[in-house]
Formats: C-alpha cells, structure tokens, sequence
C-alpha cells in the first residue's frame, strides 16, 4: 500500500465515530418516498446531504424533477476540482445513491424507534445500526460521502473526478430518474457510474454484482359466463376461468422447467465456466441459498445450481391468483372471472417488450371462443450485465481484495436495480455495483440494520477504489 492512501485510511480509523455520528443525524430525517405526509422530510434529508456535499468542496444542489410523482428533488453534485482533472485525462466517476427510505409498518415489531438510530449487538456479537435507512441506503451512501471526506481532508483533493447523483424516489418507483438523466446526460456524463446499493454474499468477501435481472409483469383477467354458474347445473358445459388460467400457467414451463414461449431465450448467454466456479465456491450446494427459507433443492431449470438460476437464468413465476368463492365453507360455483399476477425476470440480452408480446400472444392462442382476456401491465425493465473487459472493473476488483483481505468477486443479482440499466442507455457508460450489505440486514422489514463492520470497511473500500481508478 502507498503512504497516500495509507494517510486516508488512518484518517478514516481516528474519525470513525463522528463518521457514524452524521449518518446517524441523516437515519434521523424520516425521508419515506411513497407517502405524501413525508414530501418534506424527503426535501429535508436532500438538503441535508446538499449541505453536507458542499462543506467537503462540492458545488452542489437541489435538482427539482416533474415527469411524474412524487417529484422529490434529486441531489447534484460535482467536485470543485472535476474540470481540472477532467482536462488532465484524468478518470471521471459518477456516484449514485439514493436518501428515500421504505415505510416502517409494521411499527409494533420493532424493537427501538425506527427513527431514532442506535448501536445493538446482534446475536453473534456484532454491532449493528438499527434504523429505517441503515442500509438500504442511507448507510451505504454516506460510505463514499465519508471516503470523499478523508480524501479531502488528508490531502486536500480526491484522486478522480467525482460527481454525485442522490435520488429521492427510488423506494416509490423511480419514474423521474430515466428523464432526469437523458435531459441531464451532458452535466452527468462520467467514465463509469458507482453504485452502493447491493450486498456482499458473505460477511467477508467482497463483490461487485455485475449483473441484474430485468423484469416483464403482467396482471391478467380471464372473463366467460355474465356471471358465477352452478356448477351441477352448468358443469362441463361452461367454460371454466379459474381451470383455464391453471392450464395457462402450467403450460408456461415444461418438464425441464424450462419457459415455453416462443424466443424467450433469444440473447441469453450462459455464464463461463471460471465464474460459475467462483459461485459454487460460494455457495456449494442448494441448500446455501435455500436453507435459510426452509428449502434444500432448486425447483426450477435442470442443469442449473439454485444460484444460477436466481442470478444469471430468466425466470416465470406465479405472484398471485385468485378465482371463485373464497370465503370459509364451500360453493359449488364455476366462477365467471380469474385473474392472476406474474412475472418474468429477464438476464441481458432478452428484449421485454418482445418477452411481453409474446406472452400475450400465447394467452390469446390458448384461450376458447368464448373466453376473453385483459392485460393489465405493471412495469417491463431489461436485465443488465458489465462489460467484463472494462479496465475500471479489474481496479476495483483489486481494491476491494486488498482491503478484505479475500479475493473479491463478481456476483449476480435476481433483482432489479433499474438505474444501472438506465445509466447506461443515456449515459452510455458501465455502471459498477459495489455494496456492503448483508443478507440478515432485513431492509424493508421492521429492525431493519447495518454492520458497523460494513459502515467502517465501506469508506475504507471505497478509498482504495478511487486510488485504484486513479490509476
């Protein structure tokens, strides 16, 4: 390690407390996106983070967004000493994170105030921040605010070119982040894209999830008879929705459990082998991944480990179905309406609005004369993956590993993260997901926590990996 950097990391140790301290006064600001009480606690918390940008040397702002509600303001920022490294050739990165947090029902199962942060140990010893926030994302966050803040203080100046973007509406839909960025793209144009909202897949090896999966949602409604039958007086003869939608589903996987649709698979590539050795090294059999939810085998693709299927394999799944009489006891009724809610996860490569259209096609081809149906759609996104030739990529990987003391690696993510998809369709650069949070950090859930472990090798991540970018 050079003493450059080896100055900034004795920085980040001495001033770990005070780092804590400040997150905790932004965990305090009640910023819930998807609930209008809240709209000033969520411009609060971004003037908050404002303030903070511009007290280490930031030209930051306020960047209001009306595409669509709930329209809270995006945080800008961007270092005062950004153009004169930019005309070095210097690297430019791109930070972006989010200061909304999700609503905290159910408020009885928490254990302290959600907003009133504190310091607990958990039931290994380890201390952990409890508060809406602590990880998703607040904490995550304010690693790179504070791994800027050493570099600043120890040496005056950041090693890179670095721009902030804060959104305010990621917990509620994110509908303003695609338009903010095409009508922005100039001002926020970087080199690569970081973001800290992601997990490590274990409590000592570092990642970088390099790729997500997209999403295709559909709510749909099957319609027959004018009204619920008597199923002994019209049985056989009326065409059933609820068996229909059954039979529907059923055919969507074969017995492989692979999806039927017509070009589902169109542009999906399997993994190669060495980081497929990387994930079984992780998670050696089934039951790693299942065991903690009462599993122990993978139920979908043959051929592909539970990991694989969740990180890199496009995925059918049933979210919902509902048909017929409900209440306790029986009626014998053939309902005249059932519906359903599902979804596909998409890897890079497959095409949503294709993987949609052929799904409709596929319920309007199967469905009787005197069946009808209706679409009702629910947001389509495409899966993401990095370019794995990417110079940044290999830096980063580094850092991480020096500062982990294990080799880091690249994972997968069976979510969505849309942004790293929308950075890149209109900024045109690869966007790194670099996190430090756990699987036990319940986010979204009462109790919600982050490791002060995470907190602390966070800043201290990312400290080496502006070095290393640097470079």
């Amino acid at each position: 390690m050079n003493e450059t950097v080896a100055k900034v990391l004795q920085y980040v140790d001495e001033n770990h407390e005070t780092a804590v301290e400040r997150l905790f006064s932004l965990l305090r600001i009640p910023s819930i996106s998807t609930q209008k009480a809240h709209k000033d606690d969520c411009r609060k918390a971004a003037r908050w983070l404002v303030d903070e940008l511009e007290s280490l040397g930031f030209s930051a702002g306020l960047r209001d967004v009306s595409w669509a509600e709930p329209g809270n303001p995006m945080v800008v920022g961007h270092d005062e000493g950004n153009a004169e490294k930019s005309q070095s050739g210097q690297t430019h990165v791109l930070f972006y994170g989010h200061y909304d947090v999700q609503p905290t029902d159910p408020d009885a199962l928490w254990q302290s105030a959600p907003f009133e942060p504190c310091l607990k140990e958990d039931a290994s010893g380890r201390k952990v921040i409890v508060a809406r926030g602590a990880s998703d994302d607040k904490g995550q966050v304010m690693t790179f605010v504070e791994a800027c803040r050493a570099w600043k203080a120890v040496h005056g100046r950041l090693p890179v070119a670095v721009s902030f973007l804060l959104e305010g509406e990621e917990e509620s839909g994110g509908e303003n982040l695609l338009p903010f960025l095409m009508a922005n793209k100039e001002e926020l144009k970087a080199d690569v894209a970081l973001i800290c909202d992601t997990a490590m897949p274990d409590r000592k090896t570092p990642a970088i999830t390099t790729s997500l999966r997209g999403t295709v949602a559909e709510e749909i409604e099957l319609v027959a008879a004018t009204h619920d039958l008597h199923s002994g007086m019209y049985g056989n003869a009326a065409a059933n929705p609820a068996y229909l939608l059954c039979q529907l589903i059923a055919g969507l996987r074969d017995e492989t459990g692979r999806i039927t649709l017509p070009g589902f698979y169109d542009g999906v590539v399997v993994p190669d082998a060495q980081l497929r050795q990387q994930w079984q090294a992780l998670y050696p059999d089934d039951s790693a991944l299942l065991g903690e939810v009462g599993l122990s085998c993978a139920a979908g693709e043959d051929g592909f480990s539970a990991i694989e299927q969740t990180w890199c394999r496009p995925s059918f799944e049933v979210n919902g179905i509902t048909g017929g009489y409900q209440d306790d006891g029986f009626k014998t009724v053939i309902p005249a309406r059932a519906s359903a809610k599902l979804s596909f996860r998409l890897v890079a490569g497959q095409d949503p609005l294709k993987i949609r259209d052929s799904f409709r096609a596929y319920v309007r081809d199967f469905l009787p004369e005197d069946v009808s149906v209706t679409f009702t759609p629910h947001g389509a996104s495409a899966g993401f993956a990095v370019q794995k030739e990417s110079a940044f990529l290999s830096a980063t990987l580094d850092a991480l590993t020096e500062e982990w003391g294990k080799q880091a690696v690249m994972t997968g993510c069976g979510g969505s993260i849309p942004v790293a998809e929308e950075v890149r369709e209109a900024l045109g650069m690869d966007a790194f997901m670099v996190g430090f949070a756990q699987a036990d950090d319940r986010i979204h859930s009462p109790n919600e926590q982050y490791g002060l472990d995470s907190f602390h090798h966070g800043i201290r991540s990312w400290v080496r990996i502006l070095a290393a970018l640097a470079k």
